[in-house]
C-alpha cells in the first residue's frame, strides 16, 4: 500500500463512472438510484433497489455529474438532484469511516492517543496511522507510517474523537484485519472528496462535520 492509498486487486468488482467514462474497482466509486418520485439519492452501502449508477468519489467528478444532467441521462429517465448531494455523500461516507473505526476499537484492532499509537508503531503492530486533518502539525510529525502501510490523513479531530466515544482524538492507529482494509478504502472515498488538486484537505470543523 501507499501513504492513503490501496492495492487493487484483480478480484475486485468494478464499474463505470458516468461522468469520466473509466472503469475502476467499486470501492473507489459511489453509486446512486432513483427514488419512484425521481429524486436521487447515493447509496453508499450499495443495498438500494432499483437501477443504479456510479460516479467517482471526486468532487470534481460528481460536480460534472450534477452539472452535465449525467444521472438522468444514465439512469434514462427525468430526475432530480437535489443541492446537496455531494455533501450527503460526503456525510454518508464519513459515518461510514468513523463507524468502522469504532467497530475496529470494540475488536481490539484499534488504539487513540499519542503515547498508544507510538507504542503500536514502535512495536510494529500498527499497519494505518490515522491523524486530525486539524490537529497540530508539529505533534503530528513525530509519528511515522508504518513501513507497507498506510496513513487516513482528511479525517477532523472531532470525527476521529467519536469513533473512540470522546469529544476529540487527533492520532489513532489500526491494526492489520478485515475492518482495516474496510476503513482504507472508506477513507480513499472521503479523500477525493476533501483533498484539493494542491494537496490540501478541505477541512471540516467542529460538529457540523
Amino acid at each position: 500500500m501507499t501513504r492513503g492509498g490501496a492495492h487493487k486487486k484483480i478480484e475486485d468488482p468494478e464499474r463505470k463512472c458516468i461522468a469520466t467514462g473509466e472503469g475502476q474497482p467499486k470501492y473507489g466509486l459511489i453509486r446512486f438510484v432513483a427514488s419512484p418520485d425521481g429524486m436521487v439519492f447515493p447509496d453508499v452501502m450499495e443495498k438500494l433497489p432499483g437501477r443504479g449508477v456510479w460516479v467517482s468519489a471526486d468532487k470534481a467528478a460528481l460536480e460534472k455529474a450534477v452539472k452535465n444532467g449525467l444521472f438522468a441521462r444514465s439512469l434514462k429517465t427525468p430526475v432530480q438532484v437535489p443541492d446537496t448531494l455531494i455533501a450527503e455523500v460526503e456525510k454518508q461516507i464519513v459515518r461510514r469511516v468513523v463507524d468502522t473505526i469504532s467497530l475496529a476499537r470494540k475488536s481490539g484492532h484499534a488504539v487513540s492517543g499519542y503515547e498508544k499509537v507510538k507504542d503500536w508503531l514502535m512495536k510494529e503492530e500498527a499497519e494505518v496511522l490515522i491523524q486530525a486533518s486539524d490537529g497540530s502539525e508539529r505533534g503530528k510529525s513525530k509519528l511515522s507510517t508504518p513501513y507497507g502501510g498506510s496513513f487516513i490523513g482528511w479525517l477532523t479531530a472531532y470525527e476521529l474523537g467519536a469513533a473512540f466515544g470522546r469529544e476529540t482524538v487527533i492520532h489513532c492507529a489500526l491494526a492489520s484485519g478485515g475492518l482495516t482494509r474496510r476503513v482504507v478504502h472508506e477513507a480513499q472515498r472521503l479523500k477525493g472528496l476533501r483533498i484539493t488538486d494542491g494537496g490540501e484537505v478541505n477541512r471540516r470543523k467542529g460538529k457540523d462535520s
